[in-house]
């Protein structure tokens, strides 16, 4: 039987959490590296998939063409769907988004974890989000339910935004005081 071939697949939660303890086994640190850029190169079939669902569920042709006050509700129903969990979006600061997920599939429940552990959904919301709004976006996770926090929370901003955010926190600084919270 021959048919369309489909544009995304399911990976199970228990899969995505073998691989990174299978990644941070063999390979330490660089770990975080090889799936931040395995979810850097998911985004443009996950921006194809948001594409038609937003085309389904709001009627624009393009994530761009939706009203920004709907923004928070499209990801969040969106990444639901999918099976990531549910999403919220806050604005913090300037330029600043915060995704706040309490029950994101790429953390891992028991918690322990010395630092957030998301690094897959790092690369893809990068480049999901870079897609939507047609510029380069770094995102950056502050919070993980893997570390025992009570959600995942991950900042959205520019390159330059997030990377003078990360020295300071670098510094030591918490990230809601570099943020001016």
């Amino acid at each position: 039987m021959t048919g369309p071939v489909p544009q995304t697949l399911t990976l199970g939660r228990r899969a995505l959490h073998q691989l990174r303890a299978s990644l941070e086994r063999d390979t330490g640190l660089q770990a975080a590296t090889y799936l931040q850029e395995a979810g850097f190169a998911s985004g443009e079939e996950m921006y194809a998939a948001l594409q038609r669902w937003m085309q389904a569920h709001y009627g624009v042709e393009q994530p761009s063409e939706l009203d920004a006050r709907w923004l928070g509700e499209a990801l969040g129903g969106f990444f639901a769907e999918t099976g990531w969990g549910t999403l919220e979006v806050t604005p913090l600061g300037d330029g600043v988004l915060a995704l706040d997920a309490p029950a994101w599939a790429e953390a891992a429940d028991q918690g322990g974890a010395a630092y957030p552990t998301c690094h897959l959904s790092c690369g893809m919301l990068a480049d999901l989000l870079g897609r939507m709004g047609s510029g380069l976006v770094a995102v950056m996770e502050v919070e993980c339910r893997s570390r025992g926090d009570a959600r995942c929370r991950f900042l959205a901003g520019s390159p330059e935004t997030l990377g003078a955010l990360y020295q300071q926190m670098a510094q030591g600084t918490p990230y809601q005081q570099a943020l001016g919270l």
